[in-house]
């Protein structure tokens, strides 16, 4: 695990981005799960100003760790955002874009995106393997869409799964533990003091730690890299960098 500190939630998005097209340098195709929220909203800005002509997107495969079940052209949307962050300010070919049908039933769409893994990607014991999964994590310490109340989910035996918001009850399509873990890199964008207890817990593994879905993120190529503010740092044993 390595843990990078910096500044504020701009440092984390500049120096993620710097990240990002580093790993896609030289490689012939890269397969990406991205994540929802207000961080990678700010990662798609900076891509989009200082890397539009820098990576080549076509070579940049993008998937989603996962969706909430709305309409594209929903404000919730996941991946309306990312169209109108990034896709809308650089090249990438249209079929390069692998988008979880947040409009389609989820138990269907579920196994539908599990089968699209399947075929896209290269697989390690019948798991499809990521080049990177990019996660969030939020206040209750869920990630991807895996929330504790249903921390069963990660050990699913389909490749993706349906979840549903403890609050609202959205349901939600997501890939699960295994592929999580299966991938060869995976990066958590983790900002804002309301993240810090978790945090702490995960990191430094406090007592009940094990109950947050973000603390099973152990990936088995040992690649792991939290990119945290000094906000959601201020509670574990790290400096600012």
């Amino acid at each position: 695990m390595e843990i990078r500190v910096y500044n504020n939630k701009n440092e984390v998005a500049e120096q993620f981005s710097a990240y990002f097209a580093e790993k896609v340098d030289g490689k012939e195709s890269f397969h990406v799960a991205l994540s929802g929220g207000s961080t990678p909203k700010i990662v798609f800005d900076v891509l989009a100003a200082n890397f539009a002509d820098t990576i080549d997107w076509t070579k940049v495969h993008f998937y989603w760790g996962d969706e909430r079940c709305v309409p594209p052209t929903d404000d919730e949307s996941n991946y309306k955002m990312t169209v109108e962050h990034l896709f809308s300010k650089i090249e990438v070919p249209h079929e390069n874009i692998n988008r979880i049908l947040g409009e389609n039933d989820p138990k269907g769409e579920a196994m539908r995106y599990a089968n699209l893994l399947e075929i896209n990607l290269d697989r390690v014991d019948g798991v499809p393997q990521f080049d990177l999964v990019v996660l969030g994590m939020g206040d209750d310490g869920h990630t991807a869409s895996i929330f504790p109340h249903e921390i069963e989910l990660w050990d699913a035996p389909d490749h993706c799964v349906v979840a549903t918001h403890p609050d609202s009850g959205q349901k939600r399509v997501s890939i699960n533990g295994k592929v999580i873990n299966t991938a060869k890199e995976v990066a958590f964008l983790v900002t804002g003091a309301s993240k810090a207890e978790k945090v702490e817990a995960i990191i430094e593994k406090t007592k009940g730690f094990k109950k947050y879905p973000a603390a099973l993120v152990q990936p088995e190529s040992g690649n792991l890299v939290w990119f945290l503010d000094a906000e959601a740092a201020a509670k574990i044993n790290q400096n600012p960098s």
